[in-house]
């Protein structure tokens, strides 16, 4: 029987890195290894409801790769959560990581459950419940396991998490390390909520910082006036949509779970997201035309089309009608690998998901780094760099007998807090591994996407981490 012409979305991954190989010099049977995920476990456990009946619950945590410790990767909440899904992610995880230079193996967790379907309190002791179940199987810990939010969680699951972790581990001392993506007053890292969007944001800046790969696409100029089409307003598409539109760029289209807005003159998309939150989707949004039917609206004429939302978004049935000049995978999986390679036929340039969503993981590798040290970043060295900066805005205007303007010299003056050096460690990651995939992309003749050369960087790190250590 063959793979169906879209495939799950472990098949998908899986032949993307099996087209990848052939650039690699592996021993035989590393590439195997590489892929193949360490271990994957099922739990089942009951919760009692508001109601006080019994109901059982099935949640998956796969850790794909060890290479690296701790394996790092979220936890979702979705009705559609299977075995199959946590696997294709945490492999995404394991490549994600090695690309952007942080020392994780790859892991993520998922629950099958509609989270709206249940009060707070219900939600509360499932997730306390999953997670004491994780714990005890030794895969949740600040050196062996770090979950994170992901789609249906947030800072309260995480809150939660760790609270269940310190009644269950109280001599930890580095507790709150054994998750990320927490709430500020609970070990939590300023910035952490916007980095994935943010990092969206930045990876579309460096792109049009390389001319070179702007005119592969027929695109000029830089994002600013960009017509910009976005699937999904949560989390990730919200914060990539909003600062992409604070650089200038146009977006026409959101595309949500009820429904589509459209409006060549742009959204305001603080505005539309104030709706969404209080009448659960974009219908009746009074500012753009109303379109039924969402996932059509991935074929609409636009520079860059952002998926943001759910894995397979873009297949075999629609690669062909796709109108956008670049795409940039802010979720993980929206293109199908055989849409994935219409996409390339085509010469529209895709930013491979494992690569435009690191910014989640990396912010999350700066919380960890907090939580393990015990001190908020800045505190030993602001108030320095303001008094350094001081001095200098002292000798400049001494020398020129002309004082520095209030707005330049606050500016000047101001001493790095925990948000900014968040946002800078960010900026540079996303940056720096962009050039190492595009020096790959220019190394190899053969490599006609960026895909590929993401994964040739990824995996290459990952073999000679097991060459050091020994597979």
């Amino acid at each position: 029987m063959g793979i169906p012409k879209n495939g799950t979305f472990l098949q998908n991954v899986e032949r993307m890195v099996a087209k990848t190989v052939r650039y690699l010099d592996l021993p035989p049977g590393w590439a195997e290894e590489i892929q193949a995920p360490d271990t994957t476990i099922k739990v089942q456990f009951p919760v009692q409801m508001d109601d006080d009946t019994w109901k059982t619950f099935t949640g998956w945590r796969c850790t794909h790769s060890e290479h690296r410790l701790p394996a790092k990767g979220g936890i979702r909440y979705a009705s559609i959560v299977n075995e199959d899904e946590v696997e294709a992610l945490a492999a995404l995880m394991t490549y994600k990581c090695a690309l952007v230079n942080v020392p994780y193996g790859g892991s993520k967790g998922g629950l099958r459950i509609n989270p709206r379907e249940h009060s707070v309190g219900e939600l509360e002791r499932i997730t306390r419940r999953f997670a004491q179940a994780l714990i005890n199987k030794g895969f949740i810990g600040p050196s062996d396991n770090v979950p994170a939010p992901d789609m249906g969680t947030g800072e309260r699951e995480m809150a939660w998490i760790v609270d269940t972790y310190q009644t269950l581990k109280p001599e930890d001392i580095n507790y709150l390390g054994c998750v990320t993506g927490k709430p500020v007053d609970m070990g939590g890292v300023r910035g952490r909520t916007e980095a994935t969007g943010r990092g969206v944001m930045y990876v579309i800046r460096e792109f049009f910082r390389n001319v070179d790969d702007v005119a592969r696409t027929g695109l000029t100029g830089t994002v600013a006036g960009k017509k910009i089409v976005v699937q999904g307003l949560g989390n990730v598409g919200y914060h990539a949509a909003k600062f992409l539109a604070e650089d200038d760029a146009k977006i026409i289209a959101v595309l949500e779970w009820d429904g589509a807005i459209v409006n060549e003159d742009g959204i305001d998309i603080d505005d539309l997201r104030q709706w969404i939150d209080v009448h659960g989707g974009v219908t009746g949004y009074p500012y753009g035309t109303y379109h039924l039917e969402s996932r059509k609206l991935l074929t609409y004429p636009c520079d860059i089309l952002v998926p943001a939302a759910l894995e397979g978004q873009i297949t075999v049935e629609n690669a062909a009608d796709i109108q956008a000049r670049l795409v940039v995978e802010a979720a993980n999986g929206p293109i199908t690998y055989e849409a994935d390679r219409i996409l390339n036929e085509r010469g529209i340039m895709v930013i491979p998901d494992f690569y435009a969503n690191a910014g989640g993981v990396t912010v999350s590798y700066f919380e960890w780094i907090k939580n393990l040290s015990h001190i908020r970043f800045g505190r030993m060295q602001r108030r320095l760099d303001e008094f350094r900066a001081a001095a200098i805005v002292e000798a400049i205007e001494s020398a020129t007998g002309k004082e520095i303007e209030a707005k330049l010299k606050h500016h000047i003056m101001q001493g790095s807090d925990e948000l900014s050096m968040v946002r800078s460690g960010l900026d540079d990651t996303m940056r720096e591994a962009y050039q190492e995939i595009k020096e790959t992309f220019n190394e190899h003749n053969d490599i006609v996407d960026f895909r590929t050369a993401a994964l040739v960087v990824a995996m290459q790190k990952i073999a000679n981490t097991h060459k050091r250590i020994g597979l």
